[in-house]
């Protein structure tokens, strides 16, 4: 059974919707800044900036909604309502037996998590909110969104770290294939700015300390790099099975036509340092989508801008493509929006079909001196133009503890 995309929705440290936050990423715009609060000096966070989203989901929403979920669940609820709408979908054009949700986060409610904790210790237990667990819990976005569009095919939450977004995409894929459903509304989310996760992942080395720069701090395959960028946001895709697409005439953005997803097994954090999991993980996505090498035109890395990981993908990418990577152009966003974690994979995936739709790759920034290990054609400050004709893009996605997901889109 074929599967398409007929919506899409995000909101993201380059814009409060698709339309603006894929201006910001043609236009090769930094959505990392300096944040405004004390953590530096009442905590002693070593790291100040991150890719905040541009519209606060209390822009968007009433108070009542913001009031019983956590910002994760919040940015969910506004990429999914952008995504339905896209998507042209009404409450009688699916019959919530056969609409699932998919929507994922790779840390969950942190913010509801901490804070409550701070009231217990604070001001005992009697005051923590009723709601305190439904917000806190991983699959409340996903909950949500189904409780939003009357999702009664199943509600699902793949937790799979950074890859967990594209994961999401990858089980509604499968959903619709398997007969379980005819629309599926996936994607991942994440609100994880808090001094807690960044105190954490500054103590294990992972993120850029460039506190002097921080637009110029995620530069993926740079020989500088240093680390990642935390971000923030959603990105949401309405999938669909091409029969119920057709029959109430959607406009189709691209096709998913492939997915592999792995386990390296190796460390709970490092990537396997032959990337023998990523490479199979896209060698399987290409052979489900009955695809070869001479397919694919795009990639979107997930190109965290670590010392490690950034060189570990290309070479998967170079091995897996041998000489027809010279005709593929690379793409890694995250040294613009920085990194979503759970969030990440659906927000690349929308710009991975956009840049299908569009004909147009969009570039990387930050890169003044490319590591020379580098075998794929990356593209650097401007956009690009991908060929016509149909052609292929893959998205990759990876997490701590090892998991590869990579999705094939076709169009």
């Amino acid at each position: 059974m074929n599967v398409v995309v007929t919506g899409l929705g995000t909101t993201s440290p380059l814009g409060g919707d698709v339309a603006s936050t894929w201006e910001g990423a043609l236009a090769g715009r930094s959505g990392v800044r300096t944040l405004e609060n004390d953590w530096a000096e009442k905590y002693g966070v070593p790291v100040t900036f991150a890719g905040q989203l541009v519209v606060r989901p209390e822009e968007v929403l009433s108070r009542p909604e913001t009031k019983r979920m956590d910002p994760s669940a919040q940015m969910a609820i506004v990429a999914a309502r952008e995504a339905w709408a896209d998507a042209g979908l009404s409450e009688d054009a699916v019959d919530p037996e056969r609409l699932g949700s998919i929507v994922s986060s790779g840390i969950g409610g942190v913010w509801t998590l901490l804070t409550a904790w701070d009231t217990v210790k604070e001001r005992g237990a009697s005051r923590v909110l009723p709601l305190t667990v439904p917000m806190l819990m991983p699959n409340s976005p996903t909950a949500y969104v189904s409780l939003e569009f009357k999702a009664r095919a199943g509600a699902h939450a793949p937790v799979s770290a950074c890859a967990s977004g594209a994961e999401a995409i990858g089980m509604g894929f499968e959903m619709i294939q398997s007969g379980r459903a005819d629309v599926v509304i996936c994607g991942g989310t994440e609100a994880a700015i808090h001094p807690l996760p960044i105190s954490a992942f500054a103590s294990m080395q992972a993120l850029s300390k460039r506190n002097d720069d921080p637009q110029g701090a995620s530069r993926p395959y740079d020989v500088s790099r240093d680390g990642f960028v935390l971000g923030e946001g959603a990105g949401v895709v309405i999938l669909e099975s091409e029969e119920h697409a057709k029959a109430r005439g959607a406009r189709v953005y691209a096709s998913v036509l492939g997915l592999g997803m792995t386990a390296d097994a190796h460390h709970i954090a490092a990537p396997e340092p032959n990337g023998a999991g990523q490479t199979r993980a896209m060698e399987l996505a290409l052979e489900r989508a009955g695809l070869t090498a001479a397919d694919v035109a795009h990639v979107n890395a997930h190109a965290t801008s670590t010392p490690v990981g950034d060189m570990i993908e290309a070479r998967g990418i170079r091995g897996l493509l041998g000489s027809h990577a010279d005709q593929v152009l690379l793409s890694a966003t995250k040294s613009m929006t920085g990194h979503l974690l759970g969030g990440a994979g659906a927000l690349e995936s929308v710009f991975t079909i956009k840049a299908l739709e569009t004909r147009t790759a969009p570039p990387t920034i930050n890169v003044t001196e490319p590591d020379p290990e580098l075998q794929v054609d990356l593209v650097r400050d401007t956009p690009r133009a991908l060929p016509e004709g149909q052609i292929a893009a893959i998205n990759n996605s990876f997490g701590f503890g090892g998991h590869n997901v990579a999705l094939v889109f076709g169009a």
